[in-house]
């Protein structure tokens, strides 16, 4: 499989596959393709329907193969921002936010990823319900707006602003904490919560979180009188 990203800030990923080639993507996310595409739905099973389910995506997944020849298909960005290519292979699995998975190659999983510590979890928002993407291939994520990428050392340490983590290695790991302070909290405008990333691995941090974007347009819709 041959492909090339292009388009920002609304990017499209266009795959180039060889004879009997296989990609796969969630409901919906296919935009163009050549005719001898072949396609076909499928859950893969109770389990990981409602592991899907859980991480924000579709319980069924459609996979487009390549039949007589050579085939090409296209897969959209459907929020402003980027569409990045992360090799998985069975040791380095990675972790990302809800609804980032575009669409991959045949071999790689989706799972649910829960966060430890449950209450932190539960009253923290985006940090509690994650996807793992695991297996081995090619995966391409949807990152909101741009993406700025940390490589941090074992023990390195990160405060994120939640919402802001769109993905980073499974060896990372992630801690929701409460803002301390009354005043911070009523006054400070930072939301309640915050994400503590702990190294070794990558972080990768999108700079348009989708819901903050959605609060900044209803915020400027008129209520009606």
């Amino acid at each position: 499989m041959r492909y090339h990203i292009q388009g920002e800030p609304m990017p499209v990923v266009i795959c180039d596959l060889q004879p009997n080639e296989t990609m796969i993507c969630e409901s919906g996310a296919m935009s163009w393709m050549t005719t001898n595409m072949q396609m076909e739905t499928s859950g893969g099973g109770l389990g990981k329907m409602f592991g899907r389910m859980f991480s924000g995506e579709s319980m069924f997944q459609n996979r487009y193969t390549a039949k007589n020849g050579e085939g090409q298909i296209a897969f959209a960005s459907s929020f402003p921002g980027s569409i990045r290519a992360y090799e998985i292979t069975p040791s380095t699995p990675i972790i990302c936010q809800k609804k980032a998975f575009l669409a991959s190659t045949e071999g790689v999983e989706l799972s649910v990823h829960f966060q430890k510590k449950l209450g932190g979890g539960f009253f923290g928002g985006e940090g509690f319900i994650m996807q793992k993407i695991s297996g081995q291939g090619t995966v391409f994520l949807e990152i909101d707006g741009s993406t700025v990428e940390y490589e941090l050392d074992k023990g390195d340490q990160m405060l994120i602003d939640t919402g802001y983590l769109a993905m980073m290695d499974a060896t990372v790991t992630m801690e929701v904490q409460q803002i301390k302070g009354v005043k911070n909290v009523l006054f400070g405008g930072e939301g309640l919560f915050n994400t503590l990333v702990t190294g070794p691995g990558r972080v990768v941090i999108q700079t348009m979180p989708m819901n903050n974007f959605a609060a900044l347009i209803a915020s400027m819709i008129p209520s009606k009188s």
